[in-house]
């Protein structure tokens, strides 16, 4: 019989715990995120932990404000991987709790997520669904909370709303500090290479604010996951575990489909002097997004939600394959940031006492 832990509050078997936060220029977002961290149930953490990589809005002295102890990245690379190892190789607990700082903690999924790691010691990981905090801020948003959206179960990989063994993080010495997108699969791909497990939980995690509202924005963030394609399945190309060798190459093949073909139906409807080829194109594209819908139909969401989803899940293919692209050609090289820096300093409210 699988034994039960009784994990209330006060209880000595809890384990100590950080809570660490990555942020930059999130403004109002990250106090939300601080004091999510600060109500959790049942488990009062040992410390929040808030690296800082090069604010210019006041976030610095917001975080301090709101009682989190602040650290500001060392001169280097801005980059997620950095900002986490800086805050993990500081912290006191056992257990640190990844957070962005554009996120929301929901309160049941810190105990939720210690439970799963006291079901198997080989758990290094549990993580739970994010969400969107306010998907009809945009069509963008509407559709990309949709990502979010797994089935539970073991998994080969975890984001960056996670609770992780200290000892994992010791045992593959962190995350990859060369990479500037997809470290969170490359450590992941590592911890399960020395029989570390990682588990997704059905329970609710965190909320996100994406802040998505133009079509830019979008087409960055989708670069941005391309060049993380390239970067990690570049680096396992030769190995015996060539971690997204496969999903780079399908999307090299389908975003160089979807990017020449309506270029090639246009060109054949203005020699043709005939609409069918464009809209014969325009067809099989819509029949395309219907068929990923129904395939997805297990994620909550209306219908018409579903056919954008499906319509996103192919059209992306192209700024992904440029991503791509973009690593081939620079490597990693920049920052790669798809929001803008709101709210300016004076519109940071004072932090409630």
């Amino acid at each position: 019989m699988t034994a039960t832990h009784d994990f209330s509050v006060g209880n000595p078997e809890l384990p100590r715990l950080s809570i660490v936060i990555i942020g930059r220029n999130e403004g109002e977002r990250l106090e939300r995120c601080i004091l999510s961290a600060q109500a959790i149930e049942g488990w009062v953490p040992d410390e929040i932990l808030y690296v800082d990589s090069g604010s210019t809005d006041g976030s610095l002295s917001l975080a301090s404000k709101l009682g989190a102890t602040v650290l500001p990245l060392p001169p280097g690379p801005f980059t997620a991987a950095r900002a986490r190892n800086f805050g993990w190789r500081q912290a006191a607990g056992s257990l640190v709790l990844f957070l962005d700082g554009d996120t929301i903690l929901l309160p049941e999924f810190p105990l939720a997520a210690l439970a799963e790691l006291h079901r198997d010691p080989k758990n290094a990981a549990a993580w739970g669904h994010r969400r969107e905090l306010c998907p009809c801020l945009s069509i963008y948003v509407r559709v990309l909370d949709l990502d979010w959206v797994y089935h539970p179960g073991e998994t080969l990989f975890f984001g960056g709303d996670v609770l992780v063994r200290r000892a994992a993080l010791e045992d593959v010495n962190g995350f990859d500090e060369t990479l500037i997108a997809g470290e969170e699969p490359e450590l992941c791909r590592r911890m399960r290479n020395l029989g570390w497990r990682i588990q997704h939980i059905d329970v609710p995690m965190t909320l996100h604010d994406l802040a998505i509202t133009r079509f830019s924005q979008y087409w960055r963030r989708s670069q941005r996951a391309g060049f993380a394609f390239a970067a990690v399945s570049a680096r396992f190309r030769s190995t015996s575990d060539p971690f997204w060798s496969d999903e780079a190459s399908r999307n090299r093949q389908r975003g160089l489909f979807w990017l020449l073909t309506p270029f090639m139906a246009l060109a054949s409807s203005i020699a043709l002097t005939s609409l069918w080829p464009f809209t014969l194109w325009f067809l099989f594209l819509l029949a395309m997004a219907a068929r990923t819908a129904w395939q997805y139909r297990w994620k909550p969401a209306p219908r018409t939600t579903l056919f954008l989803y499906g319509l996103h899940s192919h059209l992306q293919q192209i700024p992904i394959y440029l991503g791509q692209l973009q690593f081939m050609r620079n490597g990693n090289k920049a920052l790669m940031e798809y929001k803008d820096v709101t709210p300016s300093p004076e519109k940071i409210e004072t932090p409630r006492p």
